[in-house]
């Protein structure tokens, strides 16, 4: 796939744009919106120009939305995010007639709880992730396919979680059959995690800490991120993630349109254009997140990451995708898990 192959793919798609805009977009620094190549393709077939602005926190975001109206016409926000952004008027609904690439995109993802705040769809699905596990592949005959094997007595010492008060409640709640987002017995939570500590060797806290404990043997289980994996793995660590029967924890991240921008078709364009599969697959070989658009995750080589894995819409149905989480519960979560670790 080259430059000029994206090209023919986009000024079919767009035409001859009637006016030039300056769309302003509001992102991460480095996350996909903004890679020379992409930006470039765009221009040349729409005839907008892009410009970027950058956040470094969502609270950052929301507060950029809230004291700059006008300044934006397009936004990154994660899904857990976007039912705050519409209740403060920052956003306003997508025009999903503008946005042809949203076809392909599944069903779960367009119809995500938050990211149709309000009633109305507020968040084009872009980018996904998981947070899962990883198995030593030496230690292991056959990959298994239940979240159980961290309570097997067979890995007893040679396991690990990261050290994470939230995400342990989470994934606990996998565990028992409960919805990461409506966590009804706590108490049961409390058991299958005190159940877990005999098991555990360490806690990891990095990246890099969970690829030394794994390159070192220490580890024969682990939960682990799905994009930490996938370079893992290209890595050459012996390594393979494991999405199990009972599901595993998703964040969601769309793209959304201020209310206030002046600019809503090119800023639909765009968001189309980042949804489209010819964009999609160039940026997956550079270390792209896992597409909300199936047809993107399928056009993939077969043997990459984010289709052998995550490309799989049985994968995605099984996925718990976060939602925001109350101060209040957040302090719960907290004290149960320093709790177990002091008993332990």
């Amino acid at each position: 796939m080259n430059k000029q192959i994206l090209l023919a793919t986009s000024v079919a798609f767009f035409g001859t744009a009637v006016s030039a805009d300056e769309i302003r977009v509001l992102n991460w620094q480095g996350y996909g919106t903004d890679l020379d190549w992409a930006v470039a393709a765009f221009s040349d077939a729409s005839g907008h120009t892009v410009v970027h602005e950058y956040f470094n926190s969502e609270q950052e975001m929301l507060t950029k939305l809230r004291t700059n109206p006008g300044a934006y016409d397009v936004v990154l926000i994660n899904a857990a995010f976007t039912p705050q952004a519409q209740d403060e008027g920052l956003i306003g609904p997508i025009d999903t007639a503008l946005v042809e690439n949203l076809a392909d995109v599944p069903d779960n993802l367009t119809n995500n709880q938050d990211l149709n705040a309000g009633g109305a769809l507020h968040g084009v699905p872009w980018t996904w992730g998981l947070t899962s596990f990883a198995v030593n592949t030496g230690e292991f005959d056959q990959m298994p396919e239940s979240i159980e094997v961290f309570w097997d007595k067979a890995h007893e010492g040679k396991v690990s979680i990261r050290d994470d008060a939230l995400e342990a409640v989470q994934f606990a709640a996998i565990a028992t059959g409960q919805d990461i987002n409506n966590i009804e017995d706590l108490d049961a939570i409390e058991a299958k995690l005190s159940a877990l500590m005999p098991q555990i060797k360490t806690y990891w806290g990095s990246e890099n800490d969970w690829n030394q404990f794994m390159a070192a043997g220490d580890l024969d289980v682990a939960t682990f991120w799905s994009g930490s994996a996938s370079r893992s793995m290209a890595a050459g660590l012996p390594v393979q993630f494991v999405v199990p029967k009972e599901g595993a924890i998703g964040w969601l991240d769309g793209l959304s349109i201020p209310a206030s921008s002046t600019k809503k078709e090119a800023a639909h364009q765009f968001i189309d254009w980042m949804i489209d599969p010819e964009f999609y697959v160039k940026w997956a070989a550079e270390g792209a997140p896992a597409s909300a658009n199936a047809k993107a995750a399928a056009a993939l080589p077969d043997d990459a990451f984010n289709r052998r894995v995550l490309g799989d819409p049985e994968v995605v149905a099984r996925v718990q995708f976060q939602r925001p989480v109350s101060d209040e519960n957040r302090e719960k979560y907290l004290e149960l898990w320093q709790g177990l670790k002091a008993a332990q």
